[in-house]
């Protein structure tokens, strides 16, 4: 069949759209990769290098209590004092708090915005020059009344024209002079009510901003990513000295932070839909243990590295929400784990393309390339994974895993795609209608994540990449939510379409015959599609040859054995008689 001439420029132009494709969803990872902890243990003393200012990020909900504990040891003899001083800020750009750490001193005690898009509000707490008393948890920096936020100021002055300025100053004075006179008037008539008024909501305020926590130091007034820093100076300066703060940060639910309790959700219900479907796999499995195929060997074990996978997701941020501490061995076994699966899945899709089991018995010298190619992409995934989890920054380590995993994907893409195409041909050629609509199934499952994955991906740039200030912090969580659902909904179709069933053969490889005739191929196909209908009359020949008849072979006995010729010729008068004759074709008869 001849090729067009734009057929190989279109393959190139796919081909190179999916290299980009795989590129930009490899570097452009979720922006809060590490988790973030709801307790942390500030340990500092007289011989650290520390500065004196730390800081501390982390997406809260309201009504968010915020604890300090507080315990120093000092040299006896010397009476060590430390003035401790504190300043909560939130903000609506997510992307502020990667900044922070490097400006901490800019930041602290600040009542104005660094950038025109980081509004929010602040909170700053001094304390008295406080004491060192030695294996004492004292509570010294807890605080009696809640702070009450105030607005960030804008540092780009408004212009202002001076005829208006006159004008706006005339009309103020005005108005300030006929409220002074209105406020006198209703002061002398009802000094007695605004006083019992003022005095009432002087008793109702400390009752709305006592804290009911024993170590609360402050408390957040809406859901957003805040800026905890903490200032702590000593002296005298020379003295030595070893200090301890435990902060801790609990919410309504518990410590775990407002952008990760959807993620948290989110893998409980795969976790469970994880359960019932391999479940539901190992019961038809179980069912049609006799028929299985290779490739449903594969399936089943993806199915089991996916729930194994979110059960260790989920049970880690169970840990921060109950604990405010994430295990760093169970998140590096669930990176693994996720490396392995998704590794496993790649893996599954490229034999499956390859038509392995249900076009080709065995791989052969593809096989080599099969597991080479799993074996470098498992390789890097587990290094990427592993250095995101410890550093959470992107590094020149990272980068290179991130291009390599970007290579070996769109490698991978191009190759299911290309083995995709060759097996359907294949498929037509030998006119296998059942399989050649399995594949063509599988193709369009394909291209549809193909596409999704094309949408999310200018959705994701457009939301978190491009704009200045990250204000959608709440869609955080998609980023990661949304590749491990897609992995889960292509799993579910494959699932379906090699799926254990009582006509699980149909799907089996079977060899070609070269002496089969257009009848024969027609009565194949019946036979495929009419599968368990019981058809008599036709039996299997082998070798191609005809099977005789058996009424054939008794004939052919019987002129090998009787010459009724011969006879005729040399006893023509004994064989003439009638009762001969009669006694002749009654042993003939029961012969036939």
């Amino acid at each position: 069949m001849a090729t067009s001439p734009a057929a190989p420029l279109a393959s190139r132009c796919f081909s190179r759209l999916l290299f980009a494709l795989v590129v930009r969803l490899s570097v452009l990872r979720p922006v809060g990769a590490v988790s973030e902890p709801g307790k942390w243990t500030l340990k500092v003393d007289s011989s650290s290098d520390k500065e004196s200012y730390f800081t501390y990020t982390k997406t809260m909900f309201n009504t968010t209590f915020i604890e300090l504990k507080w315990s120093c040891e000092s040299d006896p003899v010397t009476n060590v004092s430390f003035t401790v001083a504190w300043y909560l800020r939130s903000t609506r750009c997510y992307d502020e708090l990667s900044a922070v750490n490097a400006n901490a001193q800019t930041y602290f005690d600040s009542d104005k915005v660094l950038r025109e898009d980081y509004t929010g509000s602040y909170i700053s707490h001094m304390y008295d020059p406080i004491q060192c008393r030695p294996h004492v948890q004292s509570m010294e920096l807890a605080v009696k009344e809640f702070d009450m936020p105030k607005g960030l100021l804008n540092m780009k002055p408004q212009p202002q024209s001076t005829e208006k300025d006159g004008r706006r100053r005339r009309e103020i004075q005005n108005t300030e002079a006929a409220k002074k006179v209105e406020e006198e008037k209703k002061a002398s008539e009802s000094g007695k009510e605004s006083n019992n008024n003022a005095a009432a909501k002087q008793q109702e305020k400390p009752k709305a901003q006592t804290p009911h926590m024993p170590y609360a130091v402050a408390r957040t007034w809406e859901d957003a990513p805040y800026i905890f820093i903490i200032k702590i100076e000593a002296s005298p300066p020379q003295s030595k000295w070893s200090l301890q703060i435990d902060i801790s940060m609990r919410g309504p639910h518990d410590y775990i932070s407002a952008k990760e309790w959807p993620l948290m959700i989110f893998y409980m219900v795969m976790c469970i839909i994880y359960v019932l479907l391999g479940v539901l796999w190992l019961g038809l499995s179980a069912c049609y243990w006799r028929d299985l195929l290779r490739i449903q060997f594969w399936i089943g074990g993806v199915i089991f590295l996916g729930m194994l996978e979110k059960a260790v997701f989920y049970a880690e941020f169970q840990s921060i929400r109950y604990d405010g501490l994430s295990v760093q061995g169970a998140v590096v076994f669930a990176e693994v784990l996720s490396a392995v699966k998704r590794t496993l899945a790649r893996v599954l899709v490229i034999i499956a393309s390859l038509g392995y089991g249900i076009v080709k018995p065995r791989l052969g010298a593809l096989l080599h390339r099969v597991v080479g190619v799993g074996l470098l992409y498992l390789i890097f995934s587990i290094v990427e994974g592993v250095l995101r989890v410890n550093s959470g920054q992107s590094g020149s380590s990272r980068l290179l895993c991130d291009i390599v995993l970007a290579v070996t994907d769109s490698c991978i893409v191009w190759w299911i795609f290309i083995s995709l195409a060759q097996t359907m041909k294949l498929l037509r050629l030998r006119r296998n209608v059942v399989k050649l609509s399995l594949y063509r199934h599988f193709t369009n499952t394909l291209i549809f994540a193909v596409i999704a994955s094309v949408i999310f991906i200018v959705w994701t740039t457009k939301t978190f990449k491009l704009p200045e200030c990250q204000s959608d912090w709440r869609e955080l969580w998609i980023d990661d939510a949304f590749w491990r659902f897609l992995f889960s909904t292509i799993l579910l179709v494959i699932m379906f379409l090699w799926r254990p069933s009582a006509n699980n053969q149909r799907y089996a490889f079977s060899p070609l015959i070269d002496e089969v005739t257009d009848e024969e191929e027609k009565d194949q196909l019946m036979n495929e599609a009419f599968e368990g209908v019981k058809m008599r009359g036709l039996k299997s020949e082998s070798n191609g040859t005809a099977k005789p008849n058996k009424v054939d072979e008794d004939l052919k006995w019987v002129e090998e054995n009787i010459p009724s010729s011969m006879a005729d010729v040399a006893l023509p008068p004994l064989l003439d008689s009638d009762e001969e004759t009669m006694t002749t074709k009654f042993e003939m008869s029961k012969m036939e």
